[in-house]
């Protein structure tokens, strides 16, 4: 997993996972209401911006693939 200081506008709770080959990198940032999705290389890119039991799904949903 490829790790970076963040910045003062980045949550605490930001968290980066990146594939074996550390090509295919995503952040996801948790805030009360909402989980917020990008890919960590097109960070000025489209953004997911989910309910917490819809990123629980989905992550339980890959995780059992």
């Amino acid at each position: 997993m490829h790790r970076r200081t963040r910045t003062a506008r980045e949550p605490q709770d930001l968290r980066r996972y990146s594939g074996g080959d550390g090509d295919d990198c995503v952040e996801a940032a948790a805030c009360p209401s909402t989980v917020h999705v990008r890919d960590s290389k097109a960070q000025d890119g489209p953004q997911l911006a989910l309910p917490p039991t819809a990123w629980s799904s989905f992550v339980q949903f890959t995780v059992a693939r």
